[in-house]
């Protein structure tokens, strides 16, 4: 763990303790049109005001010190006692327009606040959180538009003892970020329903699910589609009616393929029971076909699927045995014939590719490089990344990163989600239960699952030369409802998901939902 550390700082008290920083002094930091000394080399460790920059508040906090990310020095703040402190930059001259402010960054957790921000750039502020992460550096950006020809560059904290962050390699250009897709995985919605689950907005009254999560800012939705299921849900005629819904609110249309009568996952992909038996070249017609009829019916209707994912989760591949990643020739073809599926009913709808370990560069790398290889078409790379099983968010930028560099796509993260709570509703032991499962810095609170959304969809907006699409939230509707378990098969199967859910035990919206207004 990084915790820097240093003995003169140690032995100063803050300057300043409790002062707020809503407001500065006058700008006394050389104005310039370009930013300076972004990456804290300048006046090397030990400079109490970094070359080019002011600070305010408790200022002791405020230093920098060796050990950059590329380089060899950055900016720490640190106290050995509770301390407010902001070290900022302002700048003059500007060409009015779109900017953005690109930053490595570490953070320890616990702070009140650590954050970036852009302002009296002539609108709002603009911030973005410090994810915690002592284990590796991470890139995030803050957008702003330049009106006045100013703007001040800001690194803040607001800590208690002993809280840190590192920040380097600073840079402020002409440009945007943001992100396209701000959706949900809602496959439960139906059920949930049809077994008496209610749905209400944050101060209590009752709504429909899907206009609930579009009014707090939810754009996409993302179904799941099973061929031949056991409970009947989640299978063409379910998923065609719940897309009416979500286009009705606006929303545009994620549809998954598992091609499976249950889930499809690392762990399994077992052939729908209607296929069972059929040669590899009939699975290709299989494939083909089941795509085409569900995507052509939802056309049909007016609910034309703006992306889809030609198999779940496939890192072993699909339709075992025939589609394992053992025999990579057949699972291209099977994957290809998806594809061609997808073109046919609509061109213009994006197919996706959909692998899970989002943290996992080695194996991300050697699916990707194999499809590739073999001829494998596919417009998108969709990443399932949860933070207690898939490694730290360094992990995940990296791997994220690589894959819309390496294969030149689009990238997104089709997948995670965070406990906003670790009992359980229904007596059914959750998938996220312990302390010790959660991911450090990220509470099971409504304030973690809520800090969690924001900062991994802080790092897909990161994502170079605008390739990172945006989120889905797994299973944002998926409540504790007698007989809406995990096992289509068995009515009493419990759910161990809800509490990660972003709807609470009394149904009503958790702030997490705040996310899907990520810029």
């Amino acid at each position: 763990m990084f915790h820097p550390r240093r003995t003169l700082r140690a032995l100063l008290l803050p300057l300043a303790a409790g002062l707020s920083l809503t407001a500065l002094p006058a700008q006394t930091a050389t104005a310039a049109s370009t930013l300076t000394n972004g990456g804290f080399e300048t006046g090397g460790s030990g400079a109490a005001t970094p070359a080019g920059w002011s600070e305010y508040g408790d200022t002791a906090a405020s230093y920098t010190e060796s050990g950059g990310r590329d380089g060899g020095h950055r900016l720490s703040h640190w106290s050995s006692s509770a301390y407010k402190v902001e070290t900022y930059q302002y700048l003059s001259g500007l060409t009015n327009g779109d900017h953005r402010l690109t930053a490595w960054v570490r953070s320890g957790g616990g702070q009140n606040a650590a954050h970036l921000a852009l302002k009296n750039c002539g609108g709002a502020e603009q911030r973005t959180d410090l994810p915690v992460s002592d284990s590796g550096w991470i890139r995030i950006v803050v957008p702003v538009r330049v009106t006045n020809n100013q703007c001040t560059i800001s690194v803040t904290s607001d800590a208690n003892a002993g809280n840190w962050i590192n920040v380097d390699d600073l840079t402020f250009t002409p440009g945007t970020s943001g992100l396209t897709i701000k959706g949900a995985d809602i496959s439960s919605l139906p059920k949930s329903e049809d077994r008496g689950g209610v749905y209400r907005t944050a101060s209590g009254t009752a709504g429909d699910g899907v206009a609930l999560l579009g009014s707090a800012g939810m754009n996409y939705a993302r179904l799941k589609v099973w061929v031949d299921p056991a409970d009947g849900y989640n299978n063409k005629a379910r998923v065609l009616a719940l897309a009416k819904r979500v286009k009705a609110q606006g929303m545009k249309l994620l549809v998954d393929f598992h091609y499976s009568d249950t889930w499809a996952d690392p762990g399994k992909q077992t052939k729908p029971a209607a296929w069972s038996g059929h040669s590899y070249s009939r699975l290709k017609t299989d494939v083909y076909q089941h795509t085409y009829d569900v995507l052509s019916a939802l056309k049909a209707q007016g609910t034309t699927a703006d992306m889809v994912q030609v198999g779940n989760e496939t890192n072993g591949g699909m339709l075992w045995n025939e589609g394992s990643t053992n025999n990579w020739s057949q699972l291209a073809g099977l994957l290809n014939s998806g594809y061609d599926a997808v073109k046919a009913v609509s061109p213009s709808t994006v197919a996706a590719l959909h692998l899970a370990e989002g943290g996992d560069l080695d194996g991300t790398r050697w699916w990707f490089d194999n499809a590739v290889s073999h001829g494998v078409r596919f417009d998108a790379v969709g990443l399932s990344y949860y933070g207690y099983w898939h490694g730290t968010l360094h992990d995940f930028q990296t791997t994220l990163d690589d894959a819309a560099a390496r294969y030149g796509k689009p990238v997104f993260l089709a997948e995670t989600a965070y406990p906003f709570r670790l009992d359980s509703e229904d007596g059914h032991e959750n998938i996220i239960d312990l302390d010790g499962e959660l991911v450090p810095g990220y509470p099971a609170s409504t304030t973690g699952q809520t800090r969690w959304m924001n900062d991994v969809a802080s790092i897909v907006e990161a994502v170079p030369n605008g390739r990172g699409l945006g989120v889905f939230y797994w299973e944002a509707t998926w409540t504790a409802r007698t007989g809406n378990g995990w096992d289509p098969a068995d009515p009493a199967s419990g759910n161990g998901w809800e509490n990660q859910a972003l709807f609470g035990y009394d149904d009503r919206a958790l702030p997490a939902t705040a996310w899907f207004r990520h810029r």
